[in-house]
Order: structure tokens, then sequence, then C-alpha cells
């Protein structure tokens, strides 16, 4: 059965310590720390400091996986830049690199999941087609987390190069590796899968490594709270669960640290109702 988690990007306004504590406090199992200045600064953090924070996760019973998703993590005037497909080579090394350092942090606090994705395409003058470097970018990536014990969780995102399942698939296609495994974010599904977002989830669903769960409506992408847009969360986590996945469901409301307590426990219990409803020997 998958557990129930929050992304620290949904918790812009506390602390990691303070995120943890209210996560730990809600009931929550799981947490996703969005790697940054507010949270977790991959340029910043001592050895010592992740020693702590893996103690201090295991302390308070949530299992803990990194998200690489930062808007400005890299350049501070430029949104999710660089990127994988951006055209220049050093401008994607700069991506490879940092989600490296992402890795060594996951293998250090205990994480078993990189959560990342390709970002949006720059140009299409490029020589290089866009997959093929956006692979050449990714393989070592892929190696090192094979090397430290870490899956990769590959986030389509709509209006990035890699956006839908369909992408998705054409990616696993040209590379099989077996660090590569698939995050899905619910709520896109209402974006780029909208016709049938559980059919298009059960296509995939034996490839899934990590999930991110948010509403939507209307087809816009904007990470509506539970339950306030349109998406048949009993169907999708069905899903899910019929799919023996058994790893995170992590709530990503980047957009509401202003009413993050609130949005906690709302969202707790949404997944716990939903969970319930998919135990073995429920009546409902």
């Amino acid at each position: 059965m998958w557990i129930p988690g929050y992304i620290t990007n949904g918790l812009g306004d506390h602390t990691l310590e303070q995120a943890i504590l209210l996560l730990e406090e809600s009931g929550y199992s799981a947490i996703g720390i969005t790697l940054g200045p507010t949270h977790l600064d991959p340029e910043q953090v001592k050895s010592s400091e992740l020693e702590s924070l893996q103690q201090h996760l295991k302390d308070s019973g949530l299992k803990p996986s990194i998200e690489t998703g930062g808007r400005y993590l890299l350049d501070h005037k430029r949104k999710h830049w660089p990127s994988l497909v951006s055209p220049e080579e050093k401008h994607r090394q700069i991506r490879q690199q940092s989600y490296i350092k992402a890795i060594d942090i996951a293998a250090a606090i205990g994480a078993e999941v990189v959560s990342l994705w390709s970002g949006r395409l720059e140009s299409v003058s490029d020589s290089i087609p866009t997959l093929e470097r956006m692979i050449s970018a990714l393989e070592p990536v892929l190696q090192h987390a094979l090397e430290k014990g870490v899956m990769i969780g590959f986030e389509p995102e709509p209006g990035m190069f890699i956006e839908s399942l369909s992408d998705w698939i054409r990616l696993k296609a040209q590379l099989p590796h077996p660090a590569l495994g698939l995050t899905v974010d619910l709520g896109h599904l209402g974006v780029t899968e909208a016709s049938d977002p559980s059919g298009a989830l059960e296509s995939v669903v034996s490839e899934i490594t990590h999930v991110h769960i948010d509403d939507c409506k209307g087809g816009v992408h904007e990470h509506l709270p539970l339950g306030e847009g349109e998406l048949d969360f009993s169907s999708l986590l069905g899903v899910l669960t019929r799919g023996d996945y058994s790893g995170q469901v992590l709530v990503e409301l980047s957009r509401d640290s202003h009413r993050a307590p609130e949005l906690v426990q709302s969202s707790i219990r949404f997944l716990e109702g939903a969970r319930s409803k998919e135990s073995p020997g429920s009546t409902s």
C-alpha cells in the first residue's frame, strides 16, 4: 500500500525542522524535501548536518525523498534554468552536476528516490537532436544513482520537453536504464492525459517509482488542493493499489505555503480516507 507524504515546496514559510514536526504531528509517513535555500541548500549543507537530518527523519517516522524542482536553484533570474535540454553543453552540465549532488544528499539521508524532469525546450536550432542531448546529459546521472543505490524518478511536466506519458514511453524505450523510473504527478494527468487519466496511469503503473498528488480543473496546470478540482482520485489511487505500488504519494501544493497548516491537515484527511477505502477488507 502506498504511503502519504507532503513536499516541502508547499511549506516555504516553515523551516525544515518545523516542516518535519508539522508532518509528524499530522500523521504523514513521508516527506519530499525540495532542495534549495529554504530547506536544504545543496551548496551549503555539511555532511554532519545530513547525518543529523537522517536521524531526525528516522525519529519522526518520515520516509524521505529528494525533489529537485526548486524554481531558482541554479540561476537567480531564470526559473528552472539551465536544464538537461539546454542547447549549450556547459549549461546541461550545470544541471547534471546538480542532480549528481542531489543523489549524494539522498544517499546520505536514506532517501531512495530523487525526482527530476527534462526542462523546457529553449531552441530548435541546435544541431544535436533534443532527445539525444538530454539522454547524453542524463546517462551519467543514472549511473551515479545506480552506484549510490538511489532510483531516479523522471517526471513528465506540462510545458516541458518531456511533458506526457507518451513522451516518457519514448524516453524509456531509448534509455532502458535500471536506475530510471517514472515520477507521476496525478494532477498532470488531468492536463496531458485528460481524455482518460486512469487508463493512462494504468498503462505505466509498473514503471512508477514515485507519485505526486494535486488536483486540477479544466485541463489547467495549477496544483489545486485535493478535492477542489475534477480528478477522480478514487479511480487513480485505485490504479496504484491494484498495481501494487507501495511508494510515496506526496501532496504537492507549491503555491500555497501561506496556508500550509490548513492544507497539511485537510490533505492527510483526504489521503487517509482514500487509503482506507482501498485497504483490503474495506466494504466501501
